[in-house]
Formats: structure tokens, sequence, C-alpha cells
């Protein structure tokens, strides 16, 4: 199987496919399960479910994590990052490349970012209006997050915030999903999300094996390029573990479903990953295939979650 081509004006001569591209729209899954995850757990709860309010929510996850995804590429090639990552496997590390093949130019891809951030903050004032006015915190958290995870000053994955940044932005997009069937705030979604939130967390960190030379000469010192590569790669596992833990401890104490557990079907993908990334954590230019089990287990847990969710008895 070939590795996919990376972007050049050829391949986009379109200048609205080019901008669609630019967004890594196969990434957006991740928010769009994150956001269907919300809505499963409002629908368990018994609550009067509205679907145009559950579309428009679909669209501001979306739109926020496209804008994110752009901004973050801007980021990395004003810090060098992206430039000079000669180890990438794209289309998964590496950024995009559209700033770096001249697809789009840095200029292009701030303002296109800034524009998606602008569509978020419409569609979260259109959702505030019609739900509570207490979403706006859940929205600004997550836009803070998603900027400050790689502009300055913060730049908070350098820092080793990266996969906390994930995990707390995934959540918010769960707990925005809920808040707006729900009209306010619950334990539930915190509850529901977390397990998937810190697999999707888990991309991140595997991902950033390939990157980590460029990283670190660039500055951008994250936990993979602080730690000896022996021992980063134990973060996975670690992350692995609290998941799959969390998940269950939520079945027993009562918190969630015990069809819920269904989404315990993906800890062999989890750990046929984890074993990949065990044996070649030095050689990240094999790493391909765990990065392709680590979105499937993502994926897998997300999706059996979400119909475990939605065909058990509701809490009402």
């Amino acid at each position: 199987m070939t590795q996919p081509l990376e972007p050049t004006l050829e391949l986009f001569p379109n200048p609205a496919a080019r901008y669609f591209a630019a967004t890594r729209p196969a990434f957006l899954s991740a928010s769009l399960m994150s956001c269907l995850i919300g809505l499963a757990i409002a629908w368990h709860g018994g609550l009067a479910f509205d679907i145009p309010l559950a579309l428009v929510t679909l669209l501001f996850a979306l739109l926020a994590h496209a804008g994110v995804n752009v901004l973050n590429d801007y980021y990395d090639a004003l810090n060098g990052t992206d430039a000079q990552n000669t180890e990438r496997i794209f289309p998964f590390t590496g950024g995009s490349r559209f700033i770096q093949n001249g697809v789009l130019s840095l200029t292009q891809t701030r303002n296109f970012g800034f524009a998606l951030m602008a569509g978020v903050i419409a569609a979260g004032l259109w959702l505030m209006a019609r739900t509570d006015a207490q979403l706006m915190y859940v929205g600004l958290a997550g836009l803070f997050i998603g900027w400050a995870y790689s502009a300055p000053p913060f730049k908070l994955v350098g820092r080793g915030l990266g996969e906390l940044c994930v995990t707390a932005g995934i959540l918010s997009i769960t707990v925005g999903a809920d808040f707006v069937q729900r009209k306010g705030f619950d334990a539930a979604p915190f509850i529901a999300g977390l397990s998937y939130a810190l697999l999707t967390a888990n991309l991140l960190y595997i991902n950033q094996f390939p990157d980590r030379a460029a990283d670190t000469s660039a500055g951008k010192l994250h936990w993979v390029a602080r730690l000896d590569v022996s021992k980063a790669r134990w973060g996975y596992v670690l992350i692995v573990v609290l998941a799959y833990s969390w998940l269950v401890v939520s079945v027993l104490a009562g918190w969630l479903p015990a069809l819920s557990l269904l989404a315990l079907l993906a800890v062999p993908l989890s750990i046929k990953a984890a074993r990949e990334l065990l044996r070649h954590a030095a050689q990240p230019q094999r790493l391909a295939g765990a990065i392709k089990l680590t979105i499937a287990a993502m994926m897998a847990h997300g999706a059996l979650l979400s119909l475990a969710l939605i065909f058990s008895e509701g809490n009402t």
C-alpha cells in the first residue's frame, strides 16, 4: 500500500477543494465521534432530543477542530518544526504540508484559520441563544485550548501539556453536545467521554515519535521529546491503561450502563498498537501501522460506547 501524496498546487487546482483539504478533514472524525458520544449520553438520559440543535452542534465541533488544525499548521510553520521534519509519516505527522509545499501561504493559512474560528463563534452564539448562556464557558474553554495549544506565548504542547489539551478539548465537545440537549451541565458527559478523550490524546502521543527530532530542534518539548525514547514509549501504555480502566470503573460504579463494556472490544487494537510502538519507538518510519491501529482503536471505542449508550435503558 503506497503512502498518500503530499499536497501540491497541481493536486488542488480548485481553491475551494484546496482550502477544504487544508483542514485535514479525515482527522475531523475525532471531534465528530466525541460529539456523537455527547449526544448519545443525552439520549441515554431520556432528554427531549432536538435534532436541529444536534446538527448545529456537529457543525460547531467540526468547525472548531478544522480551525485548530489550520492554526496549528500556521504556528508550526512559524516555529519551523514542520519545515525541518524529515522523519514525518504523511498524512499522520509533520503537519498538512500545505505551507511547506507552497499550496497556501502563511498569510492565507492564518486568515483561513481565524475565519474558521469566527464561524465557530457564530455557531456558538446561535446555540447559546437557543439553550443557555452558560454554554459560553464550554465554547471559550475549547477555543482557548485550541489556540493556546500551539500559539505563542502559551505553546502548551511544547510545555508537555499537549495530551492534557487534547483530552480537555475532546471532552469539551462531548460536554457541549450534551449541554445543548440538556440545557445545563451534568457529570454524565465527563464520565462517558473521558475514556475516548484519553485514547484520542494517545494519537497525539504516538504521532510525536516520528516528529521527535524536528520538534526538539524547534524547542517543542513535549514528553516524547523530553524523555529518552526507551522511557517515552511507556507513556502510550499508561494512557491506554488509564482509558480502559476508567471505562471499567465507571460501569462498576454504576455511572455508565453495563452495555458500555462493549467498548472494550477496542482493547486488542490498542494492545497491538502498543506492541508495535514498544518494538519500533526508535525507528519512527516503522510506526505507520501503530498509528493506524491507534486511530482504529479510538474510533471503535467511541462508536461502540455511543451505541451502548443509545441502546441501554435511560437513567431518567
